[in-house]
């Protein structure tokens, strides 16, 4: 499970948003020199905001500001990755053949890809929308640490 430290930077009835600060996975990663992340962080882009589902825990435990350490299982991290890149480049392959192979014109073939890149997109974004709330998929509250309370 991959595990981050946050601060709690809203509230909602269902669900907490955390603030995460990227540091542990690029710290320990051997591919820092080829890592989108990693440049970013050089960058100065360090935080990202993160929808904590509290699954039934109160609400009135979390105040904002709050450190909290989150976790994301594994498999929920690969599988979610491969369906992200694999989705949208595999459309794109089998719009383009299809153009390819029945119209034979370079230019159908490439709007076709695409085309298929744009539907592949568009699968995803339908994806995420749906499993906005499936407890499968979403990171969980691992430890509420001490009552810290982090200004800014």
């Amino acid at each position: 499970m991959l595990k981050e430290t946050g601060r709690i930077v809203a509230m909602e009835s269902d669900a907490l948003w955390v603030e995460t600060i990227q540091q542990s996975t690029c710290n320990s990663c051997v591919a820092k020199q080829g890592c989108g992340q990693s440049l970013l962080s050089k960058v100065g882009i360090k935080s990202t905001y993160i929808r904590v589902l509290l699954f039934g825990k109160d609400r009135q435990d979390y105040k904002v500001g709050q450190l909290v350490t989150i976790g994301i299982p594994n498999d929920v991290v690969v599988k979610s990755s491969l369906f992200v890149y694999l989705v949208p480049l595999l459309l794109m392959i089998a719009f383009s053949g299809f153009a390819h192979t029945y119209i034979e014109n370079e230019f159908i073939s490439i709007g076709a890809g695409l085309f298929g890149l744009l539907v592949g997109g568009l699968l995803i974004r339908y994806y995420t929308y749906k499993a906005t709330n499936d407890p499968r998929i979403q990171p969980v509250l691992i430890d509420n640490g001490p009552m810290v309370i982090m200004k800014g």
